[in-house]
C-alpha cells in the first residue's frame, strides 16, 4: 500500500522530502507477541469435575472509569474512538499536550486486545487473572533508561506513569533441534547457534549483528515523539537533523526493505538454523516470516534481544497495568475514558469531522446523542472496520480509496488456551517464563498445528495467582484460517467439538513442557478466532493486516477527511504493542499545528535526559 493517504488537506506526497524519510526512520523497541481475549469457557473446571461448577468472571480493571454516556461532556476537542493502546497512548499524549479528550470504548473494559480478565474457581480461596493478549515486553523497567525510539515508554514517561517490572534474561526454546535457554549469549561461542550449526553459524551470526548496528543508530537518530502526519515535522524533527549527518543514507533506505534482505547480505544460508530461527522471529513480531518483515523492526529487536545486559520486563499485575497506567495518565490530565459506550457514527459534514452520535440504547439507529468535536475524531478501529461497517459513510470517500482500503490483506487468527493450575514457588522458579516451540522447521513457521507460543507470567509475579497456583497462556501464533470458524453458533455442538479439537494442539504442547499439567489444572478456557471477533472486536479475529515489507505500506494517520485521523495497527507503524503506541503519538502530534508548541516542550525535556 502506497502513502496515499492525506493530513487533513495536505497530502502525504506534498510533505518535504526530508519529513518522508525521517518518517520511515522510526520504530519501536518492544517486543511482544500479541494474543486475544479468551473468555469463552470450554474446560471450566478441573479435569474429572463437571462442567456445571462454572468460573465467574470479573472486570480487568479495577480503575473507576467514567462509563455511562450521560457523564459526557456535549463536546471535546478530541474523541478517541476505541481504547486499545493505540488509542489510549493518543489520548495520554493529546492530555498532556492539553487538548480535552474523551475515549469512547463499546466493551466493558479498556485496552483493546491488552485487556485482562479475573477468573474465580469454587473452592480456592482467591483469583486467577490472565492476559488477554500482550504478554513479551522489553523497554518498559522504569529502572532502565528508556529509548526515544520506545513509543510505549514515551508515552508512560511523558504522563509520568511508571510500570513496575520484574526483569528477566531468558526464556525457553522447544525446538526441532533441542530443548534450550535463550539468553542474549544465543550467537556466542558456546551460545545456541554454535551447539546446533558450530563455527560457521557464529560466525554468521556475527555478521548478521554487524550488519544491524548502524540500521539501529538510523531509528535511534530521530524519537517517535518527533513524527507529525503534517508539516509541522520540519520544525519538530529539525533538532535532530544532525544525527543524520553520521549516517550512511544507504544504511538509512533499508530499513524499509524486508528483512530478509540483511539475512542474505550477512550470508546467512536459507536453510540454515538462523535463517530459521529469524523467520519464527518475525512471524512472532509482524504475523509475518523474514521475507515479509520491515527491517526496522528487527533493526530494535535484535539489540534488545542480543546486546549485553539485555533483559525482558514481565510487568507486575500482567499486561492490564499497562492500561491502568495509560487509563490513570489520561485522567490525571483531566481526559476522559468511558467504557460501555458505544460509537454508532462518526459525523462528517461539508467534508469536515463534527464529533460522533452514540448507539442509543433502544438500539434505533439515529436516535443516540451527539457530541461534538473543536479539533477531530481519532479511530482506533480497524481498516475493515472503520470503511466497512457503516461508522463512517463511504461515500464521502473516493471509490478507489475505500476500495484499497477495503482490500488490506487480512492476517490469519488464533487458537488460545488459559490455564489456572497448581504449583509450589519452587515449581514454577523452575520454569521459563516464555516458551516457544516449533514442531518442524519443514512446515514453515506459518504451517497450522506447527508452531506455539506459552507465557507463564506466574513464573515473575505471584500476584497473578492464588497461593499455591500459577496461569499460563498458550496460543498459535497467527496460524488459524478463520474461514473454519465463520458462521458457527457459538452455543451449538459443532462449535463445542471444534473448540476442543483446535485445543488438543495446545494441550499436547503444554504436555511437552508440564508433562503433569493436566493433573494440575484447575480451571482452564480456551479461547477462538470467534472469541477474538466478538470480545476485541478483531475484524475476522486477525492479528491485523498482513501488509508484506517491500510490497506496501502502512499508511500514515490522516484520511481524506478534514479532522478524521486513524491510528492502530491499520496505520504506520503496524502491527504490535510497541507500533500501535507509536501510531498514537504520530496521531495525537498531527491532530492540530497549535500542537507544535506543548510537543517541542517534550522533545526538550526527552533531550535533557540523555
Amino acid at each position: 500500500m502506497a502513502f496515499t493517504t492525506t493530513c487533513g488537506k495536505l497530502k502525504a506526497g506534498d510533505i518535504c522530502i526530508n519529513s518522508v524519510i525521517l518518517l520511515i526512520l522510526t520504530t519501536w523497541t518492544i517486543f511482544i507477541f500479541t494474543s486475544t481475549d479468551t473468555t469463552d469457557a470450554f474446560l471450566l473446571t478441573k479435569i474429572g469435575t463437571s462442567t456445571s461448577s462454572q468460573p465467574k468472571r470479573y472486570s480487568s480493571s479495577s480503575l473507576s472509569l467514567s462509563s455511562s454516556s450521560s457523564s459526557l461532556d456535549d463536546s471535546y476537542d478530541v474523541i478517541i474512538v476505541g481504547s486499545g493502546i493505540g488509542g489510549l497512548s493518543c489520548a495520554a499524549m493529546l492530555s498532556k499536550y492539553g487538548y480535552s479528550v474523551a475515549v469512547l470504548e463499546k466493551h466493558y473494559t479498556p485496552g483493546g486486545a491488552a485487556h485482562g480478565f479475573k477468573l474465580r474457581q469454587k473452592g480456592i480461596d482467591g483469583e486467577f487473572q490472565f492476559d488477554t493478549g500482550p504478554s513479551f515486553f522489553a523497554g518498559l523497567n522504569p529502572n532502565i533508561d528508556p529509548k526515544s525510539s520506545n513509543p510505549l515508554r514515551t508515552v508512560l514517561d511523558a504522563i509520568d506513569e511508571p510500570v513496575i517490572c520484574c526483569p528477566y534474561t531468558t526464556f525457553g526454546l522447544v525446538l526441532p533441534e533441542g530443548k534450550f535457554s535463550h539468553s542474549p549469549d544465543f550467537g556466542k561461542p558456546g551460545g545456541i547457534v554454535d551447539q546446533v550449526e558450530g563455527k560457521a553459524g557464529v560466525e554468521a551470526w556475527s555478521r548478521l549483528l554487524r550488519n544491524i548496528e548502524p540500521l539501529e543508530q538510523a531509528v535511534e537518530a530521530l524519537p517517535t515523539a518527533a513524527i507529525r502526519g503534517d508539516i509541522g515535522t520540519a520544525l519538530t524533527a529539525a533538532p535532530y537533523l544532525a544525527n543524520f549527518a553520521k549516517l550512511n543514507p544507504l544504511e538509512n533506505l533499508k530499513l524499509t526493505k524486508p528483512f530478509q534482505k540483511i539475512l542474505q547480505n550477512s550470508g546467512i544460508a536459507s536453510t540454515s538454523f538462523t535463517q530459521r530461527w529469524m523467520d519464527l522471529l518475525c512471524f512472532c513480531l509482524s504475523g509475518l516470516p523474514a521475507d515479509g518483515t520491515i527491517t526496522a523492526e528487527m533493526a530494535m529487536m535484535m539489540p534488545s534481544f542480543y546486546e549485553d545486559g539485555s533483559t525482558m520486563d514481565c510487568p507486575i499485575g500482567g499486561s492490564k497495568s499497562i492500561v491502568d497506567a495509560l487509563v490513570r495518565g489520561i485522567e490525571k490530565q483531566g481526559g476522559k475514558v468511558f467504557c460501555n459506550t458505544p460509537v454508532e457514527e462518526i459525523m462528517i459534514e461539508d467534508g469536515k469531522t463534527k464529533g460522533v452520535r452514540l448507539a442509543s440504547k433502544n438500539k434505533k439507529k439515529g436516535e443516540g446523542r451527539f457530541i461534538g468535536v473543536k479539533k477531530a475524531v481519532v479511530s482506533n478501529l480497524s481498516v475493515w472496520d472503520l470503511y466497512g461497517s457503516g461508522i463512517v459513510d463511504k461515500s464521502l470517500f473516493s471509490d478507489s480509496f475505500v476500495t484499497e482500503r477495503m482490500e488490506t490483506p487480512v492476517g490469519k487468527s488464533f487458537m488460545h488456551l488459559h490455564v489456572g493450575f497448581s504449583a509450589t514457588k519452587a515449581e514454577l522458579k523452575a520454569l521459563e517464563a516464555h516458551y516457544m516451540y516449533i514442531d518442524d522447521w519443514s512446515k514453515g513457521v506459518e504451517g497450522e498445528d506447527n508452531a506455539a507460543l506459552l507465557s507463564i507470567p506466574s513464573v515473575h509475579d505471584d500476584t497473578l495467582a492464588p497461593e499455591g497456583y500459577g496461569v499460563l497462556h498458550i496460543y498459535t501464533p497467527a496460524t488459524e484460517d478463520f474461514s473454519r470458524w465463520e458462521g458457527l453458533d457459538r452455543k451449538s455442538e459443532e462449535y463445542t467439538a471444534l473448540k476442543e479439537e483446535r485445543s488438543n494442539y495446545l494441550w499436547r504442547v503444554l504436555e511437552k513442557i508440564i508433562p503433569d499439567i493436566k493433573e494440575r489444572v484447575v480451571i482452564s478456557q480456551v479461547g477462538t478466532p470467534l472469541t477474538h471477533q466478538r470480545f476485541l472486536n478483531r475484524y475476522r479475529g486477525s492479528y491485523g493486516p498482513a501488509i508484506r515489507a517491500g510490497d506496501s505500506s502502512f499508511p500514515f494517520p490522516g484520511t481524506p477527511v478534514n479532522g478524521l485521523l486513524v491510528c492502530g495497527d491499520s496505520t504506520f507503524p503496524g502491527i504490535g504493542v510497541p507500533a500501535v503506541a507509536g501510531s498514537g503519538i504520530i496521531a495525537a502530534n498531527s491532530v492540530s499545528l497549535d500542537s507544535i508548541g506543548p510537543q517541542m516542550k517534550l522533545l526538550e525535556k526527552m533531550r535533557s535526559r540523555t
